[in-house]
């Protein structure tokens, strides 16, 4: 059996990106995503995620403004998503990492 295409693309990564992904199917098992954040104004709130796919996106809502830690998961679930130009932008951090689709 092949190597899964997302485990090639990861180890193909420099780090500290590499490590962000898995390149294995055990390590698929305990993988987490990585999430960061960019407030547009404490009302607006981005959030990117890393998939573990080898790819990331990121999400863009309006939220109440009082704990940003808070509230990221519900940006995570009802937010828009950003078009790939838009999210660039805002983490260069995921330069080399593709954009979900």
């Amino acid at each position: 059996m092949t190597e899964h295409p997302a485990f090639t693309r990861a180890k193909q990564l420099a780090e500290p990106l590499r490590s962000f992904f898995p390149k294995s199917v055990e390590e698929a098992k305990n993988w987490r995503p990585i999430v960061r954040r960019v407030a547009l104004t404490s009302r607006v709130l981005v959030v990117a995620t890393t998939r573990i796919e080898c790819a990331w996106v990121a999400y863009c809502d309006a939220v109440e403004g009082y704990n940003h830690d808070h509230e990221v998961e519900e940006v995570l679930k009802h937010g828009a998503k950003l078009p790939e130009a838009f999210a660039r932008v805002l983490f260069p951090v995921f330069a080399d990492v593709p954009y979900a689709d």
